[in-house]
């Protein structure tokens, strides 16, 4: 039985490539409608995170913010309540890292053990099993554990990066790219169809060429150039603009810690709040920055 907490957009994804892989499942999320769908397919509920923990030595967390994961294992009916001895905590969830790192030391604290699982790939990739996975655990064994008995039926790719901790770093690293990237997309594609570039033929170009990069290829953010993209879908059903400026707050404040000048995370991470703090786009894709860049000169 593995215990999950999270399902959201991506974590329901996760969960049902666990089931799919015959791996039965209990749950635990605040939309009711989400897991009235999960107890008709099978799984069973749980009330509170200590359920879980009392009811399976596998959890996986995948949850909005660093609050919501300290809130999980510390809280009154969190999950250090009824830990088992040998129980392995996967958060998956993108958080500050030393957050990561205090979880860790508690849930040894009750010979358990403790890693951070970050992922990328997006939403078609979590319900596909396809995400590739960061990890960060403070052992090889416990890594291959995790990786054989979990990760592996979520994921195409799984990395251990480090010791606890670390897989949060490698994430907001990737995101921070990421976001650069989507923003100087946005602004090369809004260049190019100005000087009467067809879209597409601009981003073929763009594919062939030094600007190329998974953006540019997967998820291109003008509408209609790539028919599966969220650009292609009002926005919708991706990576929000909150969750984007969520990451690259986390990025800046690791550069801070560590004095490592980030020039361009930094503006990245302005735009991104800004866009964060309108209603229009918060909840949007974050490739829905070139929307804000041609609405800006309107």
């Amino acid at each position: 039985m593995i215990g999950f907490i999270g399902l959201g957009n991506m974590g329901s994804g996760m969960a049902r490539s666990l089931m799919r892989n015959g791996k039965k499942l209990i749950i635990l999320d605040t939309n009711k409608a989400v897991v009235d769908e999960f107890k008709a397919e099978g799984c069973e509920v749980a009330e509170h995170p200590s359920d879980i923990a009392a009811a399976s030595r596998h959890i996986i967390t995948m949850l909005p913010r660093t609050a919501h994961v300290n809130e999980v294992y510390t809280g009154s009916s969190g999950i250090l309540k009824t830990i088992q001895r040998g129980t392995l905590c996967i958060d998956c969830s993108t958080i500050d890292r030393h957050m990561s790192t205090t979880l860790a030391k508690l849930v040894r604290e009750h010979n358990a053990e403790f890693m951070d699982a970050p992922v990328s790939g997006g939403i078609e990739h979590a319900k596909e099993g396809t995400l590739k996975i960061m990890v960060g655990a403070e052992s090889e064994q416990v890594f291959e554990r995790a990786k054989e008995e979990v990760l592996s039926k979520m994921a195409k790719k799984v990395y251990h990066v480090g010791k606890v901790g670390d897989g949060q770093a490698v994430k907001v690293c990737n995101m921070m790219v990421a976001g650069i990237n989507a923003l100087a997309l946005s602004e090369a594609m809004n260049l190019g169809i100005e000087m009467g570039i067809d879209p597409v033929v601009l981003n073929k170009s763009i594919n062939t060429s030094t600007g190329y990069s998974y953006i540019s290829k997967s998820a291109n953010p003008v509408p209609g150039v790539h028919p599966k993209a969220p650009a292609s879908n009002e926005y919708k059903d991706g990576f929000t603009v909150s969750l984007m400026a969520r990451d690259l707050s986390h990025a800046q404040i690791a550069s801070t810690d560590c004095h490592a000048a980030t020039p361009l995370g930094s503006l990245t991470h302005q735009i991104y709040t800004i866009l964060a703090q309108n209603p229009e786009y918060s909840s949007k894709d974050f490739t829905s920055i070139y929307q804000f860049l041609i609405n800006k000169k309107k």
